[in-house]
């Protein structure tokens, strides 16, 4: 037998694999790994030819990923494509899944009235999720799912190019701000979005989702705060 990795080898005998049909096993692990990292480097240079909105619609359409087989609608994107402020979720829930717009169920009646709340509509701003498709039984995604959807994420934010960008939950911080910090440390004051392709350094502020916000509304008032940020931002540019 020729030369192996040792930790596979050890892995197949551990396994009970004791005899191989080829004199040298090949390793599945870092073929797979081998694939991923191809796949991430096309995709990446895909990407970067990008230029629009509706490019990066038919480049998510034509991608493939497990949640899309479990998914009944791609949710992209609602509001203005040429909005200054960009608010970002986690991931599509059930009632979205089936409109194939962000932000329409109960929770995304409590996000309109906290647009009102500060005098926006949703015709005024652009609205994302970190995921476009609705994991199962609407569980929080994972950070493999969050990982691989980031640079799609990205792509959208530079070719917005928002002045303000508004993160609804723990995993829309996390992804854009790049913390392990719990929400409750990063909301409450301003941070700074910079991204290699961009010239300019977008306005973050984290907060709490509207559907957390409906199974815990104590925390309503905390929202509150972070929204009259956002509107005292916007009045001070006026």
């Amino acid at each position: 037998m020729k030369q192996l990795n040792k930790e596979y080898l050890n892995l197949l005998l551990k396994s009970g694999v004791h005899t191989f049909q080829n004199d040298s096993p090949i390793n599945f692990f870092n073929i797979h790994k081998k694939n991923e990292n191809e796949r991430e480097i096309e995709q990446k240079k895909g990407l970067n030819k990008i230029k629009s909105i509706n490019e990066l619609l038919l480049a998510l359409e034509a991608y493939n990923n497990p949640l899309k087989t479990t998914a009944n609608k791609l949710v992209f994107y609602d509001g203005n494509i040429k909005s200054k402020i960009m608010f970002i979720g986690e991931a599509p829930g059930k009632e979205e899944d089936e409109s194939g717009k962000p932000f329409v169920g109960k929770a995304g009646q409590l996000l309109n009235k906290m647009l009102e709340a500060i005098n926006l509509n949703r015709n005024e701003i652009y609205i994302t999720n970190v995921i476009p498709w609705r994991p199962p039984n609407n569980r929080t995604p994972s950070e493999k799912e969050i990982i691989e959807f980031l640079p799609f994420l990205q792509k959208q934010i530079e070719i917005i190019k928002p002045k303000y960008m508004f993160l609804l939950g723990a995993t829309a911080a996390k992804a854009i701000l790049s913390t392990p910090l719990s929400l409750s440390k990063l909301r409450g004051k301003w941070h700074n979005y910079k991204s290699i392709n961009m010239t300019n350094t977008i306005n973050v502020l984290a907060s709490y989702h509207p559907a957390y916000l409906l199974r815990s509304p104590q925390f309503k008032k905390e929202a509150w705060v972070d929204l009259k940020m956002l509107r005292e931002k916007l009045n001070n540019e006026n």
